[in-house]
């Protein structure tokens, strides 16, 4: 078989993989929609959790002003993207809304010279959906770390490594901001941030 026909086979074998598991999402939230009332009550009005992450954002915001202010060095700051930087819970379809006050809170970041980036546990095969509803939805994206092929880690544990992988690259994290202790535990970052997640049920 040609060297053509192997790299087409294995792009169709990707395509096929993101497709099944974009599928396997749909099944997911149908079961979620057809889950008993008690399990959907645990969720608070779309308008309580917009007021409880606000909470969280507005002390951010006025974190970042003064921090980004003071000269020096390539900063960052890392959101993770489900229920944090996305309404994935709250809306449906295929691009998912942002969370606006998290979304202004990127923009600031930006605006005062701070990179941008996502880590997040989805699969390294979402990376071209994932990077795509982002950026349609407003986001500025500076890199997008994503669980690899065939890792089986802890989520902690890699979303810690994607930080240090960003300090690396000569970052200093300014801002971590995710909705659960797994986005925010294991250091490297200067200030974390932790939107709801009332107690597991956004995840």
């Amino acid at each position: 078989m040609s060297s053509t026909s192997k790299a087409r086979l294995a792009v169709a074998g990707v395509a096929s993989s993101v497709l099944l598991l974009l599928g396997s999402a749909g099944t997911a939230d149908a079961r979620s929609a057809a889950a008993p009332a008690a399990v959907s009550a645990a969720a608070p009005a779309y308008a309580t959790w917009i007021a409880d992450v606000t909470a969280v954002t507005t002390p951010a915001a006025d974190y970042l002003a003064g921090r980004l202010d003071v000269p020096g060095g390539r900063t960052a700051i890392v959101l993770d993207i489900d229920n944090t930087s996305l309404e994935t819970y709250y809306s449906g379809g295929i691009t998912t809304p942002a969370v606006k006050p998290v979304l202004a809170l990127a923009e600031l970041a930006k605006s005062k010279g701070a990179a941008v980036f996502f880590v997040s546990d989805r699969t390294e095969l979402l990376r071209w959906p994932t990077e795509g509803n982002l950026k349609a939805v407003g986001y500025p994206v500076d890199g997008l770390y994503l669980r690899p092929l065939f890792n089986f880690d802890p989520v902690q544990a890699n979303k810690t490594k994607a930080r240090a992988a960003i300090e690396q690259a000569g970052y200093t994290i300014v801002a971590n901001v995710g909705n659960n202790r797994t986005d925010l535990d294991g250091g490297h970052a200067e200030r974390t941030f932790k939107l709801p997640d009332y107690d597991g049920v956004l995840s």
